[in-house]
Formats: C-alpha cells, structure tokens, sequence
C-alpha cells in the first residue's frame, strides 16, 4: 500500500531521516516531566521559552514537532536558538493534524514529512534564519508591546487590590512560618543554577522551603525536602507531591481548583485556597501574612518578557504583591552568576551555552 500524503499545504525541510517514538502532550512543562531520552517531542506551544528549551535539550530529545507558533514575532525568545544551536531540528505542523499524532507511536521524520504508519504529514522546518526574522520584528515592536503590558497590568491590579488589602492567612496551614526565613522556589528562570548558589544560605538559616509546582522538584534535585508545595499543580512530579510535603492546592475565586483531580487520584490530601492572582504571588503574600521573618525568592518572574512568555498579559496582581511584601523580599535571581564556585560548574555542565551566547551576539548584531 502506498504512504498517503495528507496534504502539500507545507514545504518540508528536513536534511536527514531522524527517527523517534513520539511522546506527546499539549502542556510542555507535563511532557518534560515524563519523557525518555531520544523521543520526538509533539507539543503545542506559542513562542517557546528558554525554560522550555533547556528541558527538552535536558530530556535529550532527537526532535521536536510543534503545533503551535514556535514564535509569534511578538516576544524575542530565545528558546528556538537554542535548541537549534545543540542539534535539535524544529518541525512546525498545523495544528489539525496533531490527533493523529498519538503518544508513544513511532515517527519517522524526512525529506517527504513526517510518516506514521501509512500517512505522510507535512511539516516546516524552523530555522535559524526565521528565528532571525521573528527576533527583529520582535525587537522592533517592544514599546508597542510594552504600553499594552502596562495598560493590562494597570487594570488588573484595580480590580485585584483586595489580594494585598485582605491578610492571607490559612488556619488549616500545618508548617509554621512565624519568625522564620522562608525561601520560595519557582520554576523561572535560571532556577537550578541560583538554589544551587544558595546552599550555604540554607545550612545556615535553615529557611521553610516552598515549592511553587515544579519548584519543589528542583529543591529534591538539590537533595532538600520541602516543607509546602503550593500551585495547581500542573508542572510538579508524582515523586514530590508524594515527598510527604504540605500540599496546597491553589483555587480561582469561585472555589474550583483543577489540581484536586490529580491529588486525589493519588491518594493524597491537601488543602484549598481560593485566591486571585498566580501561584507564585499566593506563595509570597502566604509567607507574608503568616508572619516569616524574610521571604527569598528563586526563579521568581519579575519583568514583562516573563510574563508574556508564560502567556501572561500584564502583572498586575504581581506588583501588588511586591508593593506589600517588599520590606521583607530578597529576590536571588542571579546569584548564581555571583559565586566563583557556580561558576565553574557552569563552566564544567554547559559549554554549549557559552557556544550559543556567542551565536546569539552575532545574529542580533545582523538585527542592528
């Protein structure tokens, strides 16, 4: 039986034949948590943050298909370089043919598209040269990007100000945060590198550690035990929600927390709490009103490409936030660059990443 050709709607662009099991999932942060070395990752993400990028070159996939706008030309990611700076080829899809994609198929990937069993689909390859193109109109439209992030966040911090008027306290709260340090651990990034920095902090302070989801599995990679995980628990593993942490699930406002699900098909118990605003500041203003001596924060999202790369369109509950907490927040992103000790591990664990700041540097200069 011949292959049939679904559609010629795109042009391929693949130099080799690059072969994989797919392994498919239309969260990026759900896919990472759970793949195997040498798979296709099949995803759906718009202008694919670096975060993202260095989990999938972590995972050491061999490709990735994407259903979504790898870059939108509207935010200057850098997540595509990188991936294709470490040999990762991108495949852009439309998204109407990501049903046939199932998880764990096996795929072959070549110069006629992308074959599973007895269909062909064509697919785009994302390209430097497009990253490049993207990038500048990007670039180019920053302060029209940043008036609507104002305006956003304008709006929503009017309409959000009881987060910060009201105190957050949670009665059923079982760790004491009184009187103590606590840090805060957000999957942002750089996060790895900057707990990693803060080891002599910890032994020395012996702060309440909060994961924010996928914050408490960096705390176990760095062989801490966290005290609390708070979110909604989309990005976080089966292994640290069942460390033996407080778990506290982060609800909307009308009580319907989605997280729950997963808890309980877990065995596991948590509490609920019901607030605007991300799982991150909940984190914080938690810390604040239980009375915490100092709030330090890792990964913490402080700037508008942040926000807009986690689909965000302003932070308007984040300001707020810091207005109210400010006195006793130290944010360390960044420290890890600090310390001559990160930096050789740096240097020893990512010379790809110098490779690529020296691509980068080159390319944005064509831009100028």
């Amino acid at each position: 039986m011949q292959k049939m050709v679904v559609s010629k709607s795109i042009q391929v662009a693949a130099s080799q034949t690059i072969k994989g099991i797919a392994r498919v999932h239309y969260s990026t942060k759900r896919l990472l948590s759970d793949i195997e070395p040498d798979c296709i990752a099949v995803l759906c993400h718009h202008d694919l943050d670096d975060l993202a990028a260095e989990g999938l070159i972590a995972a050491k996939v061999v490709a990735v298909i994407n259903t979504g706008q790898t870059m939108t030309g509207t935010i200057p990611v850098t997540g595509p370089l990188l991936l294709l700076e470490n040999q990762i080829p991108i495949f852009e899809i439309e998204p109407a043919w990501l049903p046939l994609l199932k998880d764990h198929a096996p795929l072959v990937i070549n110069e006629e598209g992308i074959e599973i069993g007895e269909t062909i689909i064509p697919c785009s390859s994302f390209t430097k040269d497009k990253w490049l193109a993207l990038y500048s109109h990007a670039h180019d439209s920053y302060n029209e990007r940043l008036l609507d992030f104002i305006s956003n966040t304008l709006d929503y911090a009017n309409r959000e100000k009881d987060l910060v008027l009201k105190p957050l306290y949670c009665p059923e709260l079982q760790v004491c945060l009184e009187g103590r340090h606590a840090l805060v651990v957000i999957r942002g990034k750089g996060f790895k590198q900057d707990l990693a920095a803060l080891h002599q902090y910890i032994r020395c302070y012996k702060p309440v550690l909060i994961g924010v989801d996928g914050g408490a599995d960096a705390l176990l990679e760095q062989g801490y035990m966290p005290d609390l995980i708070i979110g909604d628990m989309d990005s976080v593993t089966n292994q640290a929600l069942q460390c033996g942490a407080e778990l506290l699930v982060h609800a909307y406002t009308n009580g319907y927390a989605p997280g729950l699900d997963r808890l309980e098909q877990l065995g596991l118990n948590a509490i609920r709490l019901s607030a605007c605003g991300t799982s991150e500041d909940i984190a914080l203003l938690l810390a604040y009103d239980h009375q915490c001596e100092r709030i330090v924060t890792v990964g913490a999202h402080s700037h508008m490409f942040d926000f807009l790369e986690k689909g965000r369109k302003g932070m308007g509950s984040t300001v707020l936030v810091r207005m109210k907490i400010g006195s006793k927040l130290t944010d360390a992103k960044g420290i890890a660059l600090l310390y001559g000790s990160a930096k050789r591990n740096f240097a020893s664990e990512s010379r790809w990443k110098l490779a690529f700041k020296d691509t980068l540097k080159k390319l944005i200069i064509r831009i100028k």
